[in-house]
């Protein structure tokens, strides 16, 4: 018989209105212990309230509970306090105490501890992140990376239960984050600490996450691992949000959506003659020369350096499709074309009538 831990963190059924809103509607989700988790979403789709929920500085609507540990913290008849949740903040923009030096700020949250003890757990902590050669310095010295890996050490210094992070690495110049980020992801995993993150971008959420929780509107849309989320999308919404799609209505028959550019299967429960969607992501497509597949042209080309993005008109679609390629693409804007897909990278799902997923501001 398989052994099953307790989740480090389980929330049930937790709600959040303000002023009649809803920004929190039924959100149920279980956190293994040592789990990186990313809760993804646009702006303003609740995922920073639960955080704030969860670090116990908001209080719920009234029938959620929250567990940790299979302990309650918060449910009906009781609320544990944020201090005595055993659970880290890691902030935005570090929200280091510009007066006290780096050793001063790790050792901030060990008050508690005998002033011994309080050396040793700062000078443990400052080797595993590797800033104990900045323990002597004040944060206005320090570089936007060094910062961020003082505000994680800090974070750590308690040994919280659970470290929650809000948008933590987006304050950094984009070669820098993914330094950092990358840092600050192997010195989780390596103290084994189950964190949670917040952040608007899929990219990331790929990057680091071993579960991905998708909100949308105060719901979960989706959970899953980064395979999964992306390969494997439940909604037309997960499907854009995780990545770029060329969006195509057509007809559902015979267990087949039929389109302009062809006809494919999903497992789909639709009445004959119903709209349907399909999402083909920019690398389901290929071109060649004219002739050997769906006649074409090319209508535009863009250079990114990892890739070439080019832009086909197929008759009849309103508008070019878009695909991706990593290798040099010789066709000019203009000329003629086949298209061929790759029906792996296709994900077909009931029209719900919704528009495209929009970008987050």
């Amino acid at each position: 018989m398989a052994v099953t831990s307790t989740p480090a963190l389980e929330l049930e059924r937790v709600s959040r209105h303000f002023e009649g809103r809803a920004v929190l509607s039924g959100i149920s989700l279980a956190i293994a212990p040592g789990q990186i988790v990313c809760l993804l979403g646009q702006s303003g789709c609740g995922k920073s309230t639960l955080l704030r929920i969860i670090a116990g500085v908001d209080r719920p609507d009234p029938g959620g509970c929250i567990r940790m540990d299979g302990v309650e913290v918060t449910g009906p008849g009781r609320f544990v306090q944020p201090e005595e949740r055993r659970i880290g903040f890691m902030f935005q923009d570090f929200a280091l105490f510009p007066h006290l030096s780096v050793a001063e700020n790790l050792g901030f949250g060990l008050h508690r501890l005998p002033a011994a003890e309080r050396r040793a757990r700062v000078a443990e902590v400052a080797g595993r992140i590797g800033i104990q050669h900045l323990l002597d310095c004040h944060p206005h010295s320090l570089s936007g990376g060094e910062q961020q890996r003082v505000a994680l050490a800090r974070a750590l210094a308690p040994r919280p239960a659970i470290l929650l992070m809000d948008e933590p690495f987006s304050n950094l110049d984009q070669g820098l984050r993914e330094k950092v980020r990358r840092d600050t992801i192997e010195a989780l995993r390596r103290s084994g600490t189950t964190a949670i993150i917040v952040t608007h971008d899929p990219q990331e959420a790929l990057a680091v996450a071993d579960l991905i929780v998708l909100m949308r509107a105060g719901r979960i849309e989706q959970t899953g691992t980064p395979f999964q989320i992306y390969d494997h999308p439940q909604s037309v919404y997960a499907a854009e949000f995780m990545g770029p799609c060329n969006r195509l209505t057509g007809i559902w028959s015979e267990g087949r959506i039929r389109t302009p550019i062809g006809t494919f299967a999903a497992a789909l429960d639709l009445p004959e003659g119903a709209l349907a969607v399909a999402c083909i992501r920019p690398q389901a497509l290929s071109i060649g020369p004219d002739g050997q597949g769906i006649s074409a042209r090319v209508v535009a080309k863009t250079f990114t350096g990892e890739s070439e993005q080019i832009d086909i008109m197929v008759h009849p679609l309103a508008r070019p499709l878009r695909m991706h390629s990593h290798t040099r693409i010789p066709m000019a804007v203009g000329e003629k074309v086949s298209l061929q897909l790759n029906g792996a990278q296709i994900h077909v799902f009931a029209d719900d009538g919704a528009g495209e997923c929009p970008e987050d501001s």
